[in-house]
Formats: C-alpha cells, structure tokens, sequence
C-alpha cells in the first residue's frame, strides 16, 4: 500500500488527499461537485468554493483519505465511535493505532473505515469492494 499524500490549497485551508484510503464512497464529489472533480488531473480545485463549505465537506469523508491540515494541534481528544454503515464499512471516529500482522502501527487521527465484507484489496481498510460483491450486513 502506498504512503502517498496530496495537499492542495486556496491560501486559508489546506485539504490533505490520501489515495490509499480512499473507499470510493463519492461523497466528497456528490456534495461539492465544485472542488472535486474526479474527471479532472488534478482533481482537487481548493478555489472552487469558500474554506468553510471545503471543511465542511471534507469532514464527511468516510475513509479518512481526505482531511484538513490542522494549522496547530487540538486542544482537546474526542472520544472515538464506532458506527456500523448499512452494507458497508465501519467508520472509525477518533483517534486509533491499527496493529497490522506484520507488526507496523498506522495511527488514524480524524477516522477511517474498515471493511466488514472481506473483499477489499487493502485490508483492514474500506476500499469499496462491498458494492461489487453485493456485501449486505
């Protein structure tokens, strides 16, 4: 799995892409059509709608694989949840450090979502494989 961050910015906010979390859930392109453009290299234009609509969308990422960069660290550590999606992932709030089995330590520090179906290409992460094989649960 690659390690590969983009960040793209409009001066104000800086939004942070990372590929290899991506689950493909759509929904950053779905509600802000005007800053994601899945169609376009790059993909991402942080210009095409003000920092707060950006925040607030990129917040909805299920994955994890967008986020905002965080000009100093927060004060305070939400409490993590666990939500179980229809036919599809756990979502993952919070901090958490994933244990893989070969012993590497991947700390998660908005959310990410892991897959409950069994089919995805990056276990334990989501990688939207629960549509192509009909995962209901």
């Amino acid at each position: 799995m690659s390690d590969k961050t983009h960040t793209y910015t409009n001066g104000e906010v800086t939004i942070v892409w990372k590929p290899a979390l991506c689950s493909h859930s759509r929904k950053c392109w779905t509600g802000l059509p005007e800053v994601f453009k899945p169609g376009d290299r790059p993909w991402i234009h942080p210009d095409g709608a003000d920092s707060a609509r950006i925040v607030a969308q990129v917040r909805q990422c299920p994955s994890g694989a967008l986020s905002i960069a965080e000009a100093e660290p927060q004060q305070a550590t939400p409490a993590t949840t666990v939500d179980v999606t229809p036919n599809g992932p756990l979502i993952v709030r919070g901090t958490v450090t994933v244990r893989h089995a070969d012993g590497r330590e991947e700390r998660k520090e908005q959310q990410c979502a892991l897959c409950r179906c069994g089919a995805s290409a990056n276990k334990p992460f989501c990688d939207g494989s629960h549509r192509r094989v009909g995962f209901a649960g």
